[in-house]
C-alpha cells in the first residue's frame, strides 16, 4: 500500500511542481557554481547504497570545508540562492525521483551517509536499514530547523555526535516500531504544517509516545509534554 502511495504521490508532485523545478534549475544554472543538482551516496534499505538527489545549495567541496557534513545557520559555504532553497526545503524535492525509482519512500528515516550511519549503535543500524529512507519522516520533522539550532555550542561535532545523533536514532527507532498508514499520512500532513510554521509543537500532539528529547534540545525542538 505504501509503495502504491509513494508512486502516486511522487508522480503527482513532480507534475504539479514541474514549473518550480524549471525555474529553480534555470536560476542555479546561472548563479553560484552553476551546478543544478547535487548527488551524494547514502545508505538505503538493506544497506544498499544509492545516490540521493538534491538541488545544489552549497560549494562543491563543502564536505571538506569548515564544519564538514554539519551545516549551521549562516554557513558561508551555502550559496546565496541556497539559503532560500534550504529554508523552504525546496532543495529536497528532487528526491521525488529517488522515490519513483524505489530507493526511497515519501516517509521514512532520513537517508544517511556512511559517516553518520556508523555513529549509530549496531542494533539501531539494523532497524534503520530494515525500512526505506524517506523524503520526510519523524527525524526530519523534529529537526526541521536544524541549521538554526546548530550554532554556538551546538555547532561542535562533539555535541552533534554525543547528543543530537543519539536522539535522532531514538526517533527513528520510534518510527520503525510505529510505522503504518496512520504515521505515513500524518507525517505528510505534519511536514507540510511545520514547513509553514516551524515553531509549531504540533508533532508532539500528532505522534504520541515520541521519546523525550535531552534537556538541552527541548526548547529548540519546541517540546511539549503530553
Amino acid at each position: 500500500m505504501e509503495r502504491f502511495l509513494d508512486v502516486v504521490l511522487a508522480s503527482l508532485a513532480l507534475i504539479f511542481l514541474s514549473p518550480l523545478f524549471i525555474v529553480v534549475s534555470l536560476i542555479l544554472s546561472r548563479t553560484g557554481e552553476r551546478e543544478v543538482f547535487y548527488l551524494q551516496e547514502r545508505i538505503g534499505l538493506g544497506e544498499k547504497k544509492f545516490k540521493v538527489i538534491k538541488f545544489a545549495t552549497m560549494l562543491k567541496d563543502s564536505p571538506n570545508i569548515g564544519t564538514g557534513f554539519i551545516t549551521i545557520e549562516g554557513d558561508p559555504r551555502v550559496l546565496p540562492v541556497g539559503h532560500f532553497l534550504r529554508k523552504t526545503k525546496i532543495n529536497e524535492l528532487p528526491q521525488l525521483l529517488n522515490i519513483l525509482v524505489g530507493d526511497m519512500s515519501v516517509i521514512g528515516p532520513r537517508p544517511l551517509t556512511d559517516q553518520t550511519f556508523s555513529k549509530y549503535p549496531s542494533d539501531l543500524q539494523v532497524l534503520v536499514r530494515s525500512v526505506k529512507p524517506g523524503l520526510s519522516g519523524i527525524g526530519s520533522i523534529m529537526f526541521r530547523d536544524e541549521e538554526s539550532m546548530l550554532r554556538d555550542a551546538f555547532a561542535s561535532a562533539e555535541y552533534y555526535d554525543r547528543v543530537i545523533t543519539p536522539y535522532k536514532g531514538e526517533l527513528e527507532k520510534w518510527f520503525v516500531s510505529n510505522k503504518g498508514l496512520y504515521v505515513y499520512i500524518m507525517a505528510i500532513l505534519v511536514t507540510i504544517w511545520v514547513v509553514m510554521f516551524p515553531k509549531s509543537s504540533l508533532p508532539w500532539c500528532a505522534f504520541r509516545g515520541l521519546p523525550k528529547p535531552p534537556d538541552s534540545l527541548q526548547e529548540h525542538l519546541n517540546f511539549k509534554e503530553m
